[in-house]
């Protein structure tokens, strides 16, 4: 598995003791490094398997076994990304983000994407992931027609407002549930917002640029028209039979339109 030499370094440290916890059934590593996608800036997404039994007991010592088996600098749970289970860390000098994700044995094959195994005590994390192989959900079109025209109200109601930065959340809230999805699927890559989109994706990427804006009116409309039309050609290009918000979507955009028109 290829990886930048810090991350092999880090694997290489941490691994012996884990191994020597009898509660933890094995790891396995996720993310861009599983993906043989990673460069010197990665994250490593450790996927921490433990015994049924001892669940409990390891989840109320994460913190300290994680600073037993590396030089842990902070750490915190993740629960503001919706994953209770996560301690999120900086570990080293040198400083290397590393997210360890604990979790049962019986819950190890719950995944989006099929993780790389680095150790497997009794061999039960090859076994479950062969018993559940990964089912990938395809990109729900109809559920993003059915909410992009109320969110292009929303953004414009925003620029008429004034409240520009919150266009400026808005736009990238855009690219990161819609434009990016599309992005990667055109391509023919998995779906992860706009994560490496400049690799998969790069031609994609470049008319992404257009959905840009500073802290400035004019320049807010026009990226969110440009989201508009971005939206409106990807879908279409898809082919997918739709129920089209036919209606939604030309009352907002006209309302959109009023909304950059209108004297300041």
């Amino acid at each position: 598995m290829d990886m930048p030499s810090p991350h092999r370094r880090f694997l290489d440290d941490v691994l012996p003791g884990m191994r020597q916890e009898p509660r933890i059934a094995g790891v396995a590593v996720a993310g861009s490094i599983a993906g043989g996608l990673s460069d010197i800036y990665s994250d490593v997404d450790l996927v921490v398997a433990v015994e049924d039994e001892a669940f409990d007991s390891v989840m109320a010592e994460r913190l300290a076994l994680i600073g037993s088996w590396t030089d842990l600098v902070a750490g915190f749970t993740g629960e503001h990304v919706g994953e209770p289970r996560l301690i999120i860390t900086l570990v080293g000098p040198p400083l290397l983000h590393v997210d360890f994700k604990f979790v049962r044995v019986r819950d190890f094959a719950e995944r989006v994407e099929d993780p790389a195994i680095l150790w497997d005590r009794n061999g039960d994390l090859a076994d479950v992931l062969a018993a559940h192989p990964l089912a990938t959900d395809p990109l729900d079109l109809q559920w993003i027609e059915d909410r992009f025209w109320i969110w292009v109200h929303y953004g414009a109601a925003k620029l008429g407002r004034g409240e520009l930065f919150e266009v400026i959340g808005f736009l990238g809230y855009l690219r990161d549930a819609v434009l990016g999805p599309l992005a990667a699927q055109r391509a023919g890559a998995p779906s992860r917002g706009v994560r490496h989109l400049e690799s998969v994706a790069p031609d994609e990427a470049r008319e992404l640029r257009a959905t840009l804006c500073g802290h400035d009116a004019h320049e807010a409309g026009r990226a969110i028209l440009a989201t508009v039309d971005l939206y409106r050609r990807w879908r279409d290009d898809t082919g997918a039979a739709l129920d089209h918000r036919r209606t939604a979507e030309r009352l907002a955009v006209r309302y959109l339109h009023d909304v950059i028109d209108r004297p300041a």
